[in-house]
């Protein structure tokens, strides 16, 4: 098998689209070639690279989950870092009039949850608002292109980690993902996309024989991914998502949960490709800091049978249905506000619980379904 090139290993082919121009890159500790060669310096040197901008995390990947910024000077480059996270998510004209094309290199997660794909997606508005040109560096998602799984956000419930209404699992690439936002939801800005070569929908992450480099300080490997789109959910909820331990999104539980019995009434319900292995666990950050949980440890056992939104789905309807007094939904940040469950699952009933689990498939399977419709117009490879 070939190797995978990224988009920005065939920057050399494109080189016209960059030239007499001042550039400004989207990017973070991923963006970097297969020969482990940073995109901001590979920028520097082959481009007038002008401006950074960091999305979640730092464009050095040091800053945790939530975690707001100011603008500050990168010291490798001399180059300033301009923060697109927080209250300045939509790069502003003081931003734009410094530069003439934006690119991104970023490495997704293959989640509509994922911040990533915003930050990139107010960057192509606010080119489409200064005329400015958006190109992206495309890169493999890691769960695989080919799988599609998801209910379609409600847009009553957009936010950052559900802008447009897409499914959780989309199967798509950054780029792929651009050309939706861009076209079907009519952004409307002037894209370019730097296509992989040798890369094919099938392939996860470990396939293309790329640097695995985490994403954010919360995505230590590539089957962080895999889980992600089934236990994110828990984040608007009392149940700990597993960060603050080696295996984030792997973990799930509470102080309250007894492992044996959850992990027996996960098992029981026949789900394919998942084994739910019983555990105890103490996460030193983040939820429950310093206490022991108990819960489960979501293992895959087959990929291709794994349906990770149903899983998370039926996990979070068994610990609501056998911990009746004790499962809470997190309260909104503000009054008035939706829940984080709310946001996560891009919709109101599972919150009230208005649906049996089988129902909460059938509309799985019926959003999926539309939105393979819609997606099927913007596959690039």
């Amino acid at each position: 098998m070939n190797k995978v090139l990224l988009g920005i290993d065939l920057i050399d082919n494109h080189l016209d689209l960059f030239e007499g121009k001042r550039v400004g890159l989207i990017t973070n500790p991923t963006g970097i070639n297969s020969n482990y060669e940073s995109t901001i310096d590979i920028l520097h040197k082959k481009t007038n690279l002008v401006s950074l901008y960091s999305p979640e995390h730092g464009v050095r990947g040091d800053i945790q989950a939530g975690v707001k910024m100011d603008s500050y000077i990168d010291e490798a480059t001399n180059v300033m870092v301009h923060s697109l996270y927080g209250s300045n998510k939509r790069p502003s004209k003081e931003l734009m009039d410094e530069i003439d094309i934006m690119c991104i290199d970023i490495q997704d997660a293959g989640s509509r949850f994922y911040t990533f794909i915003y930050t990139m997606a107010y960057a192509m508005m606010s080119c489409k608002e200064f005329d400015k040109e958006f190109v992206v560096f495309d890169r493999p998602n890691p769960t695989d292109c080919a799988t599609v799984e998801g209910n379609i956000l409600d847009l009553n419930y957009r936010s950052f980690i559900g802008y447009y209404p897409i499914v959780q699992r989309h199967g798509m690439t950054i780029g792929e993902i651009a050309k939706l936002f861009n076209e079907e939801y009519g952004i409307g800005c002037k894209l370019h996309i730097i296509k992989m070569e040798n890369y094919k929908r099938e392939m996860y992450y470990e396939d293309t024989k790329l640097l695995w480099v985490m994403p954010s300080p919360n995505f230590p490997t590539p089957n962080t991914s895999v889980v992600y789109n089934a236990t994110c959910i828990f984040e608007g909820t009392n149940v700990a998502e597993g960060r603050g331990t080696t295996a984030p999104f792997e973990y799930c539980g509470a102080p309250y949960i007894n492992p044996y019995e959850y992990s027996k009434a996960l098992n029981d319900l026949g789900l394919k490709g998942v084994y739910f292995r019983p555990l105890y666990f103490t996460p030193t950050f983040s939820k429950y800091t310093n206490e022991r949980c108990g819960g489960v440890q979501v293992h895959v056992t087959n990929r291709k049978l794994f349906k990770a939104v149903k899983v998370g789905w039926a996990m979070l309807d068994v610990v609501r249905k056998m911990y009746p007094n004790d499962f809470k939904v997190n309260p909104p940040y503000k009054e008035g506000m939706n829940t984080m469950l709310e946001l996560n699952t891009g919709c109101g009933y599972i919150k009230s619980g208005i649906y049996t689990l089988e129902e909460q498939f059938a509309i799985i399977d019926k959003d999926t379904e539309e939105f393979k419709k819609i997606r099927s117009k913007y596959l690039l490879y």
